[in-house]
């Protein structure tokens, strides 16, 4: 292949870096900020890796401006944060923190001063732990508390913001923290699952045509994770287990936003959710999206197992398979986000793909004030050659978003998985540039 250049990608390409508020902000009582369903979870015992919290993490609530010049320096011309529901919020409905709403201001404005293009999510998996107190995403009124703070951000922040995510990841937080509960709240089972996926979608598009409402001009995209999914073997049980995980990893959540509905055939489970559709909801589930943000990573080997309930199918740990491995356990396997945006291109309802989130966990050592990332710095290089390929194949990807700028709270695993272009040291929040910052700061200037 030809050397790697920005050009390549077309003068209309975006690039950036993506963020969440509870993983780098720190500042977990500051200025009215409530509590959220982290703050809870990271406070019990056993839950994160270390016993770490994110009470300090990057320390981004106070030393904004010390990362955002970062940016600049690195020549990342767009920058993706979270806003926080309980700094806005602290309650989760009721009175608004104007303490909250200034301090988003300021990023939102320094951002703007330094050059920078701000991308706001709206909700990166911080619930507030009052909401979840009374049923969390289990409870169908969250639809209207989550249409309330979403209407809060676009009246406070979409007069200068233009590019807007509703959603990060709903097959995780819901998954993750309602079903297998490794994430907060913790919960588990498919009795918590099933409600929570409904109402999900029903707010994602609630809080999606909320924006549209009151920011016409916005360009308003959501986000998903993706794995590209293979069978194990060529063998019928194992391709049809795969069929099944990529339903309930790749669609649960994006075919009912684009109007298709859930992937019932697939996962028969879910035929248990219609106890939650009420008479109008068909109509409240999807979405004219001007983008989709899909965050891949790797690629997942599925084999058929009698004994997983729902999908009868499970993975085949890629430590198992001897495979180049990132700190998470996850494959090092470029070719992965090939597959993904060529699967969700085929959807004819997707107007245009960012992709919103890609990087690697590797462990670095700070050595003479230097940290030579070398795999970080080839992983990210061969996907941008795979999203190259895919663009140059008529895919329509507009835009490519490193995960992330600092190393930060990596929720349940702690500190331990750093995925920054930029070290931080954790005692001292002394920032050192990464050699694959370094690249993606070069790579961009051309």
């Amino acid at each position: 292949m030809d050397r790697l250049t920005r050009t390549l990608f077309g003068s209309d390409f975006e690039w950036g870096v993506s963020t969440a508020a509870f993983q780098i902000e720190g500042a977990c009582d500051a200025d009215g900020k409530g509590e959220s369903i982290w703050d809870a979870f990271t406070a019990k015992k056993g839950k994160v890796i270390g016993g770490h919290k994110a009470d300090i993490a990057c320390n981004f609530y106070y030393n904004f401006k010390e990362d955002i010049d970062l940016l600049k320096k690195l020549h990342i011309p767009n920058f993706r944060f979270s806003i926080s529901w309980t700094r806005v919020l602290p309650d989760g409905t009721g009175k608004v923190n104007q303490e909250g709403i200034n301090y988003y201001n300021r990023v939102i404005d320094y951002c703007l001063e330094q050059g920078i293009e701000p991308w706001l999510t709206v909700y990166h998996w911080d619930l507030p732990q009052e909401l979840e107190q009374k049923g969390g995403w289990t409870n169908r009124q969250i639809v209207d508390w989550f249409s309330n703070y979403t209407e809060i951000c676009a009246r406070s922040f979409g007069d200068r913001v233009k590019h807007w995510m509703v959603m990060n990841e709903p097959s995780v937080f819901s998954g993750a923290g309602y079903f297998f509960g490794i994430h907060a709240p913790g919960r588990t089972g498919i009795k918590n699952f099933l409600p929570v996926i409904h109402h999900v979608v029903l707010s994602m598009v609630a809080g999606a045509r909320k924006l549209r409402e009151i920011l016409p001009d916005a360009n308003i995209g959501t986000t998903f994770s993706c794995s590209h999914i293979e069978p194990a073997s060529q063998s019928k049980r194992d391709i049809a287990a795969a069929h099944r995980a990529d339903a309930l990893v790749n669609r649960l959540f994006i075919e009912p936003v684009l109007g298709l509905g859930y992937p019932v055939n697939e996962i028969p489970v879910l035929s248990d959710m219609q106890k939650y559709i009420l008479p109008g909801d068909e109509e409240n589930m999807h979405f004219d999206f001007d983008f989709i943000g899909l965050q891949n990573y790797t690629r997942e080997i599925v084999k058929y197992s009698f004994l997983t309930p729902y999908i009868h199918a499970r993975l085949v740990k890629a430590a198992q398979r001897k495979v180049p491995l990132t700190a998470m356990g996850w494959e090092v396997y470029p070719r992965a986000i090939y597959h993904i945006l060529k699967k969700f291109d085929a959807y004819p309802q997707i107007k245009k793909i960012i992709i919103t989130e890609n990087g690697a966990a590797f462990p670095d050592d700070l050595i003479d004030g230097n940290v030579a990332d070398v795999q970080r710095l080839d992983y990210i290089r061969e996907n941008l050659q795979q999203i190259l390929a895919a663009r140059q194949e008529g895919v329509n990807v507009q835009g490519y978003f490193v995960w992330t700028l600092t190393d930060n709270f990596e929720w349940a695993e702690g500190y331990h998985p750093r995925f920054g272009l930029v070290h931080v040291d954790f005692e001292t929040q002394q920032r050192t540039i990464k050699s694959s910052g370094y690249w993606y700061s070069d790579f961009l200037k051309g």
